[in-house]
């Protein structure tokens, strides 16, 4: 099946990448999405950071993102005007990459106290239909102050 040119699998990495956001957020503090990758079962989240974490940091991370995933939560898409979901979310919902200001509805995901952003990619309904998240290499690009997480969902 195929949303929006996105296969099925490639909707579970994406969604995938909201999971792995959560955990980073949880684990790092990084807030802000500075790009994203898909392609197949691999995906690439690149976060503004200022330093290589940990091997501990990077397993907690895996872990946590596991955890969602076996939690098997909604992941809810709703519908909502600009004004009023900057009034809702704030900037909370947004990433470093612009969404033009033209666009005056907006699509956001939430993944209920893990993240929330705004997006107008195809979701799974549920963190459970995402499989096993695995961190395959991690890139802290310093001058940057970019950190790159790549992952395969199984």
């Amino acid at each position: 099946m195929l949303w929006d040119d996105f296969s099925e699998v490639e909707v579970k990495t994406h969604t995938a990448l909201h999971v792995v956001k959560g955990a980073i957020r949880k684990v790092l503090g990084a807030k802000w999405t500075a790009t994203t990758y898909v392609k197949g079962d691999h995906g690439r989240i690149t976060v503004q950071f200022y330093r290589k974490p940990s091997q501990e940091e990077i397993k907690r991370i895996e872990e946590l993102s596991n955890m969602k995933v076996k939690e098997n939560v909604p992941v809810e898409i709703i519908e909502m005007e600009r004004d009023k979901a900057e009034e809702k979310f704030g900037d909370e919902m947004y990433d470093l990459f612009p969404i033009p200001e033209h666009v005056k509805k907006l699509k956001i995901v939430i993944i209920e106290g893990w993240n929330i952003n705004a997006c107008n990619k195809p979701h799974t309904k549920r963190t459970g239909e995402i499989g096993k998240i695995t961190i395959r290499k991690v890139r802290f690009r310093r001058r940057k102050n970019l950190l790159e997480i790549s992952f395969d969902v199984e």
